[in-house]
């Protein structure tokens, strides 16, 4: 099944440009991943005053940050950091939004009039405004800004979820399954868990792009990753006082996000299409 979706995209003209720019993009982590685990000389916080701001050359490939520091290691590690905390962040949010949506869709009543007061509350003010705010109230690191964004994003899965249990449980099988005495558990599972998937696939590949943005603007501001953690946000912030000398220091990590949420978008621009009931078969 996986091996015709791949062919599939391979000679859809539509998905095509897309799916060679994935492979890329994965064989770009795999070596990173070499790179950083077996082939890792230098230490990404190690200072050089005396070797600041050096240019390409075969000791260090993308030269050196103001510092002195190895900005390769860094980008790579700082790819790391930021990829592997949004990831984190999306995982809790699903983890806790999933749940809280089936079964406020599902039981109904007073269970669902508490968690709509809650959604409400939060769905007043802009997400970006609110994490920013929890995360001033938190504290500097990024793991308060991870907490931040789950606290703001878990609303939108959970509203997402209920939606499609409320429609699904109306319908006759949910009513088969509830007259043999199939438990609310098991019904939730079996039968309304299999519907949400596709839709909640689609918003988390196009909701990781955003977290991304989101961790590393506020890292940038000063909120999340701290110096000296090599974090891409952080790394521009870091590298803007040289921005009119060296310009490549702000130029790889912001090309690295910029490229990372493509790729995810398109990746979410393809589950949408194939998760589209209402597209041509």
């Amino acid at each position: 099944m996986m091996k015709e979706t791949f062919q599939y995209l391979l000679n859809s003209k539509k998905y095509r440009w897309q799916v060679i720019l994935l492979l890329l993009f994965i064989l770009i982590v795999v070596l990173a991943s070499l790179y950083t685990f077996i082939y890792l000389k230098y230490d990404p916080n190690f200072t050089d005053l005396n070797r600041r701001l050096e240019g390409m050359s075969l000791e260090h490939p993308l030269g050196t940050d103001h510092l002195g520091r190895d900005i390769l290691t860094r980008l790579l590690l700082g790819g790391k950091q930021t990829i592997g905390f949004s990831l984190m962040a999306l995982v809790i949010t699903l983890l806790i939004g999933i749940p809280v949506g089936l079964i406020s869709g599902y039981k109904r009543g007073f269970i669902d009039r508490i968690f709509m007061r809650i959604a409400d509350g939060f769905l007043a003010f802009p997400d970006t405004i609110v994490a920013i705010v929890l995360s001033g109230l938190l504290g500097p690191g990024i793991g308060n800004l991870v907490l931040a964004i789950v606290m703001v994003k878990w609303v939108n899965y959970a509203r997402l979820v209920r939606s499609t249990v409320l429609s699904e449980s109306q319908k006759d099988y949910i009513m088969v399954a509830r007259t043999n005495g199939l438990s609310s558990a098991k019904i939730m599972w079996k039968h309304l868990v299999p519907h949400i998937l596709g839709n909640v696939l689609v918003m988390a590949s196009l909701d990781l792009g955003k977290i991304i943005l989101l961790i590393s603007s506020l890292s940038y501001i000063g909120l999340g990753a701290q110096p000296p953690v090599p974090e891409w946000g952080a790394m521009l912030n870091d590298s803007r006082p040289h921005f009119q000398v060296y310009p490549e220091l702000m130029i790889y990590p912001g090309l690295a996000i910029v490229i990372v949420v493509l790729v995810t978008n398109l990746i979410g621009d393809y589950l949408r299409d194939h998760f589209d009931v209402k597209k041509e078969v």
